[in-house]
């Protein structure tokens, strides 16, 4: 099936042809003809299966059809997303879909100078895309307007609220008009989104392309146990042992990203890193180095889990398991995208068990365990079973005091299958009742 029965015009087919884009995608069969419809909609996809082309060609070609002027610093169709990088990448993408149409599109978000930003919002934006807090400033200084706005898109909302932005996105809804088409894009999608949509979306078009929260299968699993203080030393055995090329590995904190750059540069590993604390110019140099080939490993924190679109990235490595379960679906999802096959791998220790538990329950699958010569952790890791249980060691039965037995404690005994198990000795002295006061022992 080609794109043409969708009801796209002409100058996106077009486009459509330049890219390669040959035919659509599950999520998008569903969605853009809906979206041309008008319809709100609810939609649940893997990452990499063409969410952005989903939602951006309808919206692109009902702001062509409509034709209307937008006036200075306001803004007729409006895409939330919650990080720098996913602006970027969901901007640039919306840029190629437009270039045969006469449509201005726009990206604000943190990091880099707001005055930029608020001298090209003056001549008003067809299409803006944002994060909840740059635009928020932009609207406190009269910098953009809502009055033309038709179309609302949240694009990971559940990661919005997981950065904290729920404060803003209340702020931001309260000045948006209540007659508009909202959608909601993300691949995962947590009970409080859910209720979100309920307040925000009228009859939407629920569209579910894959299991909830499913890691895509075009990814190859699998974990290798090792102690906490090896990880670095594990993964740079693995990359030579193995002979990796391109990777992108993920740390927990800011700290551990730099410290496991510093690490690979000194070891000759052309390295760069991507994390909240770096300004919006070097993100992007990074990322840029990377897709170049300049770069073989970028060491990154959650903060590139959503909105890197590298074709054809080979490998995913996990140095720290994430805090949210959800963000594994998203860190994996970099690699085996628009069909290509990819591996993630996971540096696993003890005391993540809870985390890989959490994880497993969310994917629904027990991930395959490796063990590699030379670091079989002396602390090792718990099993996991089906549905994510930890199987942890039965506790020995512990001392037990009664009350009202005086001082001391009281022994219980051993504990038997049963009574023919128990020694034929008698009690040295009788063991009260609970609350009775203990007999005295006759003296010998």
């Amino acid at each position: 099936m080609s794109f043409e029965p969708l009801g796209l015009i002409e100058p996106l087919l077009r486009t459509l042809e330049a890219l390669d884009y040959r035919e659509p995608t599950p999520v998008q069969k569903q969605a853009i003809p809906a979206v041309l419809k008008g319809r709100d909609v609810l939609a649940a996809a893997q990452t990499g299966t063409g969410k952005t082309a989903g939602f951006a060609l309808p919206l692109l070609q009902k702001l062509t059809m409509e034709g209307s002027q937008v006036a200075a610093n306001s803004v007729r169709a409006l895409v939330l997303v919650p990080t720098r990088e996913l602006a970027e990448q969901v901007a640039q993408a919306v840029q190629q879909y437009a270039q045969n149409l006469p449509l201005r599109t726009y990206s604000v978000y943190g990091g880099v100078s707001i005055n930029p930003q608020m001298m090209k919002l003056r001549k008003g934006i067809d299409l803006l895309v944002a994060t909840p807090g740059r635009l928020l400033d932009l609207y406190r200084q009269n910098a953009v307007r809502f009055d033309q706005l038709q179309a609302l898109v949240l694009d990971e909302a559940d990661r919005m609220l997981d950065l904290g932005f729920a404060k803003e996105l209340d702020e931001l809804f309260s000045a948006l008009p209540r007659k508009r088409q909202t959608l909601l894009f993300s691949a995962t999608f947590s009970d409080a989104i859910r209720l979100m949509a309920k307040e925000l979306l009228r009859d939407p078009l629920s569209i579910e392309v894959s299991p909830r929260n499913a890691a895509a299968k075009s990814v190859k699993q699998w974990l290798v146990t090792v102690d906490k203080k090896r990880k670095s030393e594990l993964l740079l055995h693995l990359y030579r042992e193995r002979g990796w090329d391109q990777l992108l590995v993920f740390a927990k904190t800011r700290k551990g990203v730099d410290e496991l750059e510093q690490l690979l540069l000194a070891e000759g590993i052309a390295a760069d890193s991507i994390h909240g604390d770096k300004p919006q110019p070097s993100r992007l140099r990074a990322l840029q180095r990377f897709k170049a080939g300049e770069v073989r490993v970028l060491a990154a924190t959650d903060v590139a889990a959503r909105g890197l679109d590298i074709s054809e990235l080979p490998r995913v490595v996990n140095l720290d398991l994430p805090i949210v379960a959800e963000d594994y679906v998203h860190r994996i999802g970099r690699t085996g995208r628009a069909g290509a096959t990819g591996e993630a791998v996971s540096l696993v220790c003890a005391d993540e068990v809870e985390l890989l538990a959490a994880i497993e329950t969310l994917i629904g699958q027990i991930i395959r365990r490796e063990d590699e010569p030379g670091f079989v952790p002396d602390h090792r890791v718990p099993q996991t079973a089906p549905g994510g249980a930890v199987l942890k060691k039965p506790k020995k039965p512990k001392v037990k005091v009664i009350p009202g037995a005086g001082k001391g404690k009281i022994h219980m005994g051993n504990w038997f299958e049963a009574d023919d198990d128990k020694p034929k000795a008698k009690a040295v002295r009788a063991v009260p009742k609970f609350g009775e006061k203990p007999k005295p022992t006759k003296k010998r």
